[in-house]
C-alpha cells in the first residue's frame, strides 16, 4: 500500500489523496485503471466502508460504496473518473505522474482532470462517514473506468448492466464545473447543468488516384485543403438554447449596465459575432456554448510517396448543443461552404438532455456562498462531454461541481490535457470541504422545497 494510505484521518488532506492517486499511470489507452481503485478500495476498507467492484474487464474495474442515510431523501451520487489521457510529445516541468507539490500547487497528470476532482469526493466521503453525519439520504461513491474513451467501459457500462445501484437516485455531483471565474471583478462559480452532446464524424473525400509526378488539382489531397481552410473559417449559426441562457442571464444579472447588456446580447444570433470579437479571450468561454463545432484531429490517406491517395478519410470531433441532432450538424456544415461532394458518416452520437433538472442548484449555490461570500453561482453549459450522459439515462441530473477558487491569471481551461497540469492546493481543499457540506445538508428543509418547483 501507498505511503499515507494507513492514516484513518487522511480525509483531512485531500492533496495527499490526490497525490497518491497521480502517481498511478492510468493513461488511456489502455487505463489499468485497477492498481488506482484498490487502493481508493483500501482507503475505504480501512475506514471500514463496504466496497462492490464490477467490471466488464478485469483490469478495468468500476468500485461502488454506500453511506445509508435514514430515507428522507433519494440517494444521492457523486462518482469521479480515474484515467488520465496521455503525456507524449508534452514537455513538463515536474514529472507527470510525481504528484509532486511546488509553488502550492500539486503537479501532475489528472491534478485537474479529475483525480482532484476525485480527491475532493473521497475525502468529503469518508470525513462524513468518519464523523457520522446524520445523512437524509443514501450518499453513493461510484469510482469508475475509462471517461477519457467514451466510458464504454465505465460509467455507460455501469448504467446498462448495474443500474440497481442506482435505484431512486435523481441527482448527481460529478465533473467539470466549480472553478472560479473572474469576470468585470465578480467572482463567478459556474455550476455544470448540461453539456454539449458527443458527434464524431467521419468525412470521406475520393477521387481518382494516379502519378505523383503528374498535377491532379482536383484530387483527394486539393479537397482536403479545401476542408480544413472551410472548418477553420467558417462560424456556424448561432443557437440560444435554454442552458446557455440559464447561464448567460444568471451572469448578466451579477454585472453592470453596459456589461449586463452585452452578455445578453449574445443571445441575438444577428448581435452575437460582434460581441464575442469585443469580449477578447473571455470571447472564447462562451462561444461553443452558442454554437455546434466541429473539429478534424484525425487525418488518414496515402499509401506511397509518388501515388496520389483515391481516398482520404478525416475524422471530425463534433460537438451538439443540447436538442440538436447529428443530421442538423451536417447540413449547417453544408450551409457554411463544406462541399457536397464531402461525404459525412456518424461514428458516435451521445446524446444529453435537452433542459437541465435545476432542484439541486439552489443547495449547490448555497454551499459556495457560504464557503466565499465574494461567490456568484451560475448554470453552465459544458462545452465538452462527461460522464452525464451515461448517468441521465437512468433520469439522472448531474451537476458539475468540483469548487476551487482559482488565480485570476491562472488559465484553468488551458491546462486541461496539456503540459504542466496542476491545481493549487487551497483549491483541493476548498472542493473538499464544499462537497462535505452538500453531503452535510442534502435532503434538508431548504432543499426539498426545491424539489417541489
Amino acid at each position: 500500500m501507498n505511503e499515507g494510505s494507513h492514516d484513518s484521518r487522511i480525509y483531512e488532506s485531500p492533496e495527499v489523496i490526490l497525490q497518491q492517486l497521480i502517481r498511478f499511470n492510468t493513461t488511456n489507452p489502455p487505463g489499468n485503471e485497477a492498481a488506482c481503485v484498490q487502493f481508493i478500495q483500501e482507503l475505504l476498507h480501512q475506514a471500514g466502508i463496504e466496497t462492490t467492484i464490477v467490471a466488464e474487464v478485469e483490469d478495468r474495474p468500476n468500485l461502488i460504496a454506500r453511506l445509508k442515510g435514514c430515507g428522507e431523501a433519494p440517494p444521492l451520487l457523486m462518482y469521479g473518473h480515474v484515467d488520465v489521457v496521455g503525456v507524449e510529445k508534452q514537455v513538463w516541468s515536474h514529472d507527470p505522474f510525481g504528484g509532486e507539490i511546488h509553488d502550492g500547487c500539486v503537479w501532475g497528470r489528472g491534478s485537474l482532470d479529475m483525480k482532484g476532482g476525485v480527491a475532493m469526493i473521497l475525502a468529503a466521503f469518508l470525513r462524513a462517514h468518519a464523523q457520522r453525519v446524520e445523512l437524509q439520504g443514501d450518499i453513493i461513491l461510484a469510482i469508475v473506468c475509462d471517461e477519457e474513451a467514451g466510458g464504454d467501459r465505465g460509467a455507460s457500462y455501469l448504467a446498462d448492466y448495474h443500474a440497481h445501484h442506482f435505484e431512486g437516485v435523481r441527482y448527481a455531483i460529478g465533473e467539470f464545473g466549480g472553478f472560479s471565474l473572474q469576470v468585470s471583478h465578480r467572482k463567478f462559480y459556474p455550476i455544470m447543468v448540461a453539456e454539449k452532446q458527443i458527434c464524431w464524424l467521419r468525412a470521406s473525400l475520393r477521387s481518382e488516384g494516379g502519378h505523383g509526378s503528374l498535377e491532379h488539382s482536383e484530387g483527394c489531397m486539393a479537397q482536403l485543403g479545401d476542408l480544413l481552410q472551410a472548418l477553420n473559417k467558417i462560424k456556424l449559426p448561432v443557437h440560444a438554447t435554454p442552458a446557455a441562457s440559464y447561464m448567460i442571464e444568471s451572469m448578466a444579472s451579477a454585472l453592470p449596465m453596459v456589461q449586463r447588456l452585452l452578455l445578453r446580447g449574445l443571445l441575438r444570433p444577428r448581435m452575437s459575432n460582434s460581441i464575442l470579437k469585443l469580449m477578447g479571450d473571455k470571447g472564447r468561454l462562451f462561444q461553443p456554448l452558442l454554437r455546434n463545432t466541429v473539429s478534424a484531429t484525425i487525418v488518414r490517406g496515402g499509401e506511397k510517396i509518388n501515388v496520389h491517395p483515391s481516398e482520404i478519410i478525416v475524422e471530425l470531433d463534433g460537438r451538439l448543443l443540447p436538442g440538436f441532432t447529428p443530421a442538423q450538424l451536417i447540413e449547417e456544415l453544408y450551409e457554411q461552404s463544406v462541399h457536397r461532394n464531402v461525404m459525412f458518416e456518424l461514428i458516435r452520437h451521445d446524446a444529453c438532455p435537452t433542459i437541465p433538472d435545476m432542484g439541486m442548484f439552489e443547495l449547490l449555490s448555497d454551499v459556495l456562498r457560504a464557503a466565499d461570500p465574494d461567490a456568484v453561482p451560475v448554470p453552465m453549459l459544458l462545452p465538452g462531454g462527461t460522464d452525464a450522459r451515461h448517468f441521465a439515462r437512468l433520469g439522472i441530473q448531474t451537476y458539475g461541481f468540483l469548487p476551487m477558487p482559482l488565480p485570476e491569471d491562472m488559465k484553468f481551461t488551458e491546462l486541461i490535457h496539456a503540459a504542466d497540469e496542476r491545481v493549487p492546493v487551497d483549491a483541493i481543499r476548498f472542493g473538499a470541504e464544499a462537497i462535505y457540506q452538500v453531503i452535510k445538508n442534502y435532503g434538508l428543509s431548504h432543499f426539498k422545497k426545491g424539489l417541489t418547483r
